[in-house]
């Protein structure tokens, strides 16, 4: 029985342990603010106070934390991982953070003895709590390899993409478009909402068609019924569009599209919607429309004959 030590118990991060220990892996948990872990502990996983504490005698560690600078800190710190998970453990950082920080986070775990891979995912709560992330894997083929058990317990597309840092890369892409296809979708439902359309109906026809996809699958009912609660919080969202428009940047790549719903994205957050899910972007789409917060609803009028 592999030991795993899982830090951050989060949205995301809590029903992915609690996925390892229903796996059979023995999961020692610990997550920087105390929460409820009913579900990992009926499953024989248990809470550490401190990182030292949870990753002392882990063959793996994972991580799910908000950004680049918190997973340096639980890495790096005098009491982090290098210094305190025991020679040769694998480290498997499942955050989204920035993909040169991944590579030279690599680079530090070979020389303390350890294996490291990037291993983001897609898919949100739902993906989380079902164990079907899809999930973007940059290291060695070895390293991959030897993850594997740990990422087909979370995951049901799990794919190499290439050397560390490579899976951090796929991962702000998948961002780029899941914003895109958000803020359309929020866009599209106003529309319909204004023309007083059959919205249930709408969805559907339009699921069926070329643009059906995942997000609409997902996000257009508690658009409709502007539930906000978060699977992933628009917060995150903004922070990954940050990562992409700076390695784009970089690699001398435009980004039209994906630089204009970052700012939206910015803007969201700009307005205290920072907490709520990303598919709260329709809010912003209502607010440009002076259509939010019990301001003027207005649907256009029929054109007469």
């Amino acid at each position: 029985m592999t030991k795993v030590a899982f830090i951050g118990l989060g949205i995301m991060g809590m029903p992915m342990a609690v996925n390892l220990a229903r796996a059979g892996f023995e999961v020692i948990g610990h997550n920087r603010s105390p929460r409820p872990a009913a579900d990992l502990c009926a499953l024989g996983g248990r809470l550490a106070e401190s990182v030292p504490a949870a990753v002392a005698e882990a063959d793996t560690v994972a991580l799910m934390v908000p950004d680049s600078p918190d997973v340096q800190a639980i890495l790096q710190g005098r009491d982090g991982v290098f210094n305190r998970a025991p020679q040769g453990a694998l480290i498997v950082d499942f955050s989204s953070i920035r993909p040169d920080v991944s590579a030279a986070l690599a680079d530090q775990a070979r020389q303390h003895g350890m294996t490291m891979v990037d291993a983001p995912v897609s898919g949100g709560e739902a993906g989380a709590i079902a164990a079907t992330l899809s999930i973007m894997v940059g290291g060695t083929a070895d390293a991959f390899t030897r993850a594997e058990p740990i990422l087909h317990a979370v995951g049901s597309t799990v794919v190499h993409v290439g050397p560390n840092g490579s899976g951090q890369t796929v991962k702000a892409a998948n961002q780029l478009m899941v914003a895109g296809h958000i803020e359309l979708l929020a866009e599209a439902l106003a529309f319909l909402e204004a023309y007083g359309v059959d919205i249930e109906a709408a969805v559907k026809v339009l699921g069926g068609g070329l643009a059906g996809s995942a997000v609409l699958n997902q996000k257009a009912d508690q658009m409709v019924r502007r539930d906000f609660t978060p699977g992933f919080r628009i917060d995150l969202h903004h922070k990954d569009l940050g990562i992409v428009t700076s390695a784009a940047r970089e690699a001398g790549i435009v980004t039209p599209l994906g630089a204009v719903v970052a700012q939206l994205m910015a803007s969201a957050r700009a307005n205290c919607d920072g907490g709520l899910d990303h598919s709260a972007l329709l809010r912003g789409v209502q607010r440009l429309s002076g259509q939010l917060d019990g301001e003027r609803q207005q649907s256009i009028p029929p054109k007469e004959d």
